[in-house]
């Protein structure tokens, strides 16, 4: 069932999830890592290649491109994130594709007693007949979100090689960093100069993304009093045991990743190191609205302050740092971007489906600084693990979707707004 795009999809996720970009939130540097040039100067040469204008590497590690209109209309901004999540190994990566799936188990060559199934993943259950990508089983395959460079690319590919196309101007941005939360500056709203944009960073087809999480970061600091071991009676105090006080004191019943779901919020510790002298905690902090976030910060200090009264020798700071904003609080009061694209979707013969993300995109930060940015499908599934996978045909449902809906903005064969 191969259609038009889908050769140039997949050889072009292969290309580009090739390519090491994994991120890293220790180091102060932009891009975080300097391998995610790789695959940014690499798009700034293909799209050089296929003939974008203005294409531009900033010092900001974004790059910048337009595909310049044939018609009036607004501006629109098409992202995605070149960055691989920290939370699995990303180098090396081998991507497999399995053509023609006919159901069932997935075997992954590198790793024999890992298996992607539609028991694991309902989703892989309805994509029979598909171009199923995944890594060989022992790192991420970077779908997320290189699935979606290669949508806006080809999308990009497309336009250009056809100026008869109708079309507005189209500003595109492959960003760093997003993975930890450092994707988007006030310098990239400026710059991208778009009247509203979509992030390409989605699953399943027909998602159309406006609610996103509000998140906060928090680092927890406990500084104890370091004495030999053989000496230490009355004198030392164990930086890690205050460390395991203060997660054992966290909910562990209610308010974790695990035990929530739908809208509800969280607490969730995902790092802690250190040694007896010194320990550090890591948390992120997540509620869809502002007033669940707040209160999480406070339960959090509550239970620092607290353990910090049980021994007055340490010493224990708990710094929460903003994230991200729900962007619903700014799309709810125009939602122009969110009607395009469900009317692109349904002209597709696609429904649309839009709900909450437990998480959040580039989308979240740049709608929060005035460029309306909903969220839309590339099809990527299970991302951050070794079981990531993605269908090639439904990265090619997100290209028709996104011309569709870049014609509907130019005004050919249905008004902007659906």
């Amino acid at each position: 069932m191969r259609t038009e795009f889908d050769g140039e999809l997949e050889a072009r996720l292969v290309r580009y999830a090739a390519i090491d970009t994994q991120s890293d939130e220790d180091s102060p540097a932009t891009p975080s890592t300097g391998r995610q040039f790789d695959l940014l100067r690499l798009l700034a040469a293909e799209l050089e290649g296929i003939g974008a204008a203005d294409v531009t590497l900033t010092d900001y590690a974004v790059v910048l491109a337009t595909v310049p209109g044939t018609v009036p209309g607004p501006t629109i901004g098409l992202l995605a994130h070149v960055d691989t999540a920290p939370a699995f190994a990303a180098s090396g990566v081998r991507p497999v594709v399995h053509r023609n799936y006919a159901g069932g188990r997935i075997a992954f060559p590198d790793a024999p007693d890992l298996v992607l199934s539609p028991e694991d993943s309902p989703y892989l259950g309805t994509r029979l007949g598909h171009d199923i990508v995944t890594a060989s089983g022992t790192t991420l395959l970077g779908a997320d979100d290189k699935a979606g460079v290669a949508i806006v690319m080809t999308a990009a590919r497309h336009l250009l090689a056809d100026p008869a196309l109708p079309r507005p101007r189209l500003r595109l941005a492959f960003t760093c960093d997003e993975e930890i939360g450092r994707g988007v500056r006030a310098e990239l709203a400026r710059d991208l100069g778009a009247d509203f944009a979509y992030t390409l960073d989605g699953g399943a087809v027909g998602e159309i993304e406006f609610e996103s999480f509000s998140a906060d970061g928090a680092v927890v600091r406990i500084e104890g009093v370091s004495v030999h071991p053989g000496t230490a009676k009355g004198k030392l105090v164990n930086a890690l045991h205050l460390a395991a006080r203060i997660v054992q004191t966290l909910p562990q019943a209610t308010m974790t990743p695990e035990t929530t779901e739908g809208r509800e919020g969280f607490l969730h510790v995902y790092e802690m190191r250190g040694t007896a002298a010194s320990a550090e905690i890591r948390l992120i902090l997540r509620d869809f609205e502002r007033a669940g976030l707040e209160a999480k910060g406070a339960l959090l200090r509550q239970v620092c302050e607290a353990v910090a009264a049980t021994e007055p020798r340490a010493r224990i700071t708990c710094e929460i740092r903003p994230q991200y904003r729900n962007m619903r609080y700014w799309l709810e009061a125009d939602m122009t971007p969110v009607e395009l694209a469900r009317a692109a979707c349904r002209d597709l013969g696609i429904e649309p489906v839009s709900a909450a993300i437990r998480g959040g995109t580039d989308g979240s930060r740049l709608t929060e600084l005035g460029i309306p940015c909903p969220n839309l499908f590339t099809g990527m599934q299970e991302v951050h693990g070794p079981r990531e996978w993605v269908s090639v045909q439904d990265m090619g449902a997100a290209v028709r979707v996104l011309l569709r809906l870049v014609a509907r903005a130019a005004g050919a064969g249905g008004a902007a707004g659906g």
